[in-house]
């Protein structure tokens, strides 16, 4: 029995690092994917005559930024298990309420 609880700690414990390494990759895509764009965007401004200020103050520079960040948000709130309903949430809320049931008795 304990062989078998210690081979499930190590398939979940796998599983976590794969979303943990999935996640991370993601950050550094959107980094230097949206680095790239918004400096190729920013320097065509500026060659088109805005003023550094101006270009770097261009709201429409960062829209696809913008967007993108909130699926990556999104990705992290679910890696880092911050979701209300995810898979692990009906398991964790019977354990919670069991260890309050525990407490009162």
């Amino acid at each position: 029995m304990e062989n078998k609880d210690k081979a499930d700690k190590l398939i979940q414990a796998k599983k976590r690092v794969k979303e943990l390494k999935s996640f991370y990759k993601h950050v550094a895509v959107y980094l230097v994917i949206n680095g790239f764009f918004i400096g190729r965007r920013i320097y065509k401004d500026i060659s088109y005559g805005d003023s550094i200020i101006d270009a770097f103050t261009e709201v429409s520079n960062y829209r696809f930024f913008f967007w993108w960040g909130i699926g990556l948000m999104i990705h992290g709130l679910n890696t880092y298990r911050y979701l209300f309903f995810g898979k692990n949430w009906e398991q964790r809320k019977i354990k919670e309420v069991m260890e309050k049931q525990n407490e009162h008795y």
